[in-house]
């Protein structure tokens, strides 16, 4: 329990005792003091008495004497609390004897499914894959930290009426040769070899056309080609998870073909249900509140009048399958902004059928673009997308160079290692440094650079706690009292004794620029101590505590970083 948390614990009580109902003391930091509490002002009009009277009584009920040095009303009627320096460190002290540094393990876990990366088979993974892929492993690491039970779930574009041209085109140049085509992480110039056929021969397009009918009737040697495409294109997509060194396994490989077995239930199962209505031939569910901008009910599509099924039955069966069979009471969707209505519209008819009712919800984790210096959707010099491969290997490189120039006493295998972590890390801060429901702007002097709310910042903060005990050659003693004397210890002690807090919101809200946030004034807070308190230097027992504050924070460090899936190297 952090300090706010304390503070309101003791508050609400006296607020109670004099509103005659609960009070939310609304308790946050001050310029002023350390906290203030402002509910006292917001009572007065119901109460009709002056703010100063009501804060007053309060703080004769409230019992604060262990934890705050000082009390007081101040202005019209705040209650201005400064922590006592015993119970700060007393706060530390108890976070630097805990492995979880303050953040309990959930009290109920739950199953959460969560849905992201999803690129296609046969297409290489572009930049639009890259926020999906880093804020959807960050919620599986977070809440899988936190004890829930985490599914990750790949949902792979695997069946389609494309595949009948990939695999007429895979036949054409042979097996073995369409299989090191593959295997090399070409799957741009295969996908436009076969699409580049299927446009200028007539012959051809009638051959994807039967290979397509002969897929989704079953035919084996239809289907073993398919699965050829599908195993190639796995390998390459789990080279470029290795390389952006997210969680994402062979096993969370989930294509749209594994539900295809389900379709047809779900839609027999919302026809019972009197669900369906046809509309152009197509069975439509029309889930109330959807309208489009004309005012008329907006159709969701689960079979289309060619008898096919689209998205939406194919996410429907999905949910189904994940509330019914695996027991998941939290469904996250790692999914760009632009698809927010359908998923609206998704999550709404699974309600209507059942499949989606309390405690079992559904989330859409949105986002925005990455943008180019120009301020547009970030392009390649071709006009085309951005490769993921390439966007990574140009963070390495970058941060590479930058390593051998600012620590040449590092040897070529260290050097390559730190600038792995610095340019990964670099990409993904900058993403989850940002608001996800906003675009940025991909900008590398900015990522990489030591200075300001970076990934190279708090990298590089972490690795200089290390070196502080490497030149000293200790440990930290976390049974060391710790005290509290100057302003800049307490300033870090308060960013320390917050991460729990910080930690519980961004799992409910999954808002990771907040942990970001956090770790940059964690960070910046340790320089500013760093800069005035002497730490090897100074005498016993003060060194004790200081080295004490210096192992901690680097503890936080590394396990908030980790949590966004940024490493931490001990040099840089």
């Amino acid at each position: 329990m952090d300090l706010e948390e304390l503070l309101t614990d003791r508050l609400a009580p006296a607020f109670a005792t004099v509103a005659g109902v609960p009070v939310n003391p609304v308790v946050r930091r001050s310029g002023r003091a350390d906290f203030q509490s402002d509910a006292a002002l917001a009572l007065a009009r119901r109460l009709g008495r002056p703010p100063r009277d009501i804060a007053a009584e309060v703080l004769g009920y409230a019992e604060l004497s262990d934890l705050c040095s000082v009390a007081e009303v101040s202005g019209p009627g705040f209650l201005n609390l400064t922590v006592a320096d015993a119970a700060l460190a007393g706060l530390v002290s108890a976070l630097a004897a805990d492995p979880r540094l303050g953040v309990p393990v959930a009290a109920e876990p739950e199953t959460v499914v969560i849905d992201y990366s999803a690129p296609n088979v046969a297409k290489e993974m572009h930049v639009g894959h890259l926020r999906s892929t880093v804020i959807g492993d960050a919620a599986a690491r977070l809440l899988e930290w936190l004890g829930h039970r985490v599914l990750r779930a790949n949902h792979l574009g695997d069946w389609g009426t494309p595949f009948g041209m990939l695999i007429e085109h895979l036949v054409d140049l042979g097996e073995v040769e369409a299989a090191q085509e593959l295997s090399v992480g070409d799957l741009d110039s295969f996908y436009k070899a076969a699409r580049s056929a299927f446009d200028a021969d007539e012959a051809f397009r009638e051959r994807s056309r039967r290979r397509v009918v002969a897929l989704q009737g079953g035919d084996e040697v239809t289907l073993r080609l398919w699965r050829l495409l599908v195993e190639q294109s796995e390998r390459y997509f789990m080279t470029v998870y290795d390389r952006l060194d997210v969680t994402l396994t062979e096993g969370d490989f989930y294509g749209e073909s594994s539900y295809n077995d389900r379709l047809a239930p779900v839609v027999d199962d919302l026809g019972r249900l009197g669900l369906l209505r046809e509309s152009d031939g197509a069975s439509c569910v029309f889930p109330p509140g959807s309208v489009g901008r004309d005012g008329e009910p907006l159709p969701l599509i689960v079979r289309k009048s060619d008898g096919g099924y689209g998205y939406p039955a194919t996410d429907l069966a999905a949910i189904r399958h994940r509330t019914g069979t695996l027991g998941a009471t939290r469904l996250l969707y790692v999914v760009g902004l632009p698809q927010r209505r359908h998923f609206e519209m998704v999550y709404a008819v699974a309600a209507q059928a059942g499949w989606l009712s309390p405690p079992a919800r559904a989330e859409h984790v949105g986002f925005g673009s990455i943008l180019g210096a120009d301020g547009r959707m970030l392009r390649s010099r071709a006009g085309g997308s951005v490769k993921l491969v390439g966007l990574l290997e140009e963070a390495i490189s970058r941060a590479t160079t930058l390593t051998r120039e600012r620590n040449p006493e590092l040897d070529e295998a260290e050097a390559a290692e730190v600038g792995r972590a610095v340019g990964i890390g670099a990409i993904k801060y900058a993403d989850l440094s940002s608001d996800r429901h906003r675009d940025y702007v991909l900008d590398w002097e900015r990522m990489l650079s030591l200075d300001g709310n970076t990934a190279p910042y708090l990298q590089y903060a972490y690795s200089r706690i290390r070196s502080i005990f490497r030149r000293a050659g200790v440990a930290a003693r976390p049974d060391a009292a710790v005290s509290l004397v100057e302003p800049a210890e307490r300033a870090l002690a308060f960013e320390l004794v917050g991460f729990g807090r910080v930690v519980g919101e961004v799992a409910e809200n999954l808002e990771f620029h907040h942990l970001a946030g956090y770790l940059y004034r964690l960070a910046a807070a340790f320089s500013a101590f760093y800069e005035r308190c002497p730490v090897l230097r100074a005498d016993e027992p003060v060194r004790d505590s200081r080295l004490v504050l210096c192992d901690l924070t680097a503890r936080v460090l590394r396990q908030g970083l980790h949590l966004l899936g940024i490493r931490t190297p001990e040099r840089m």
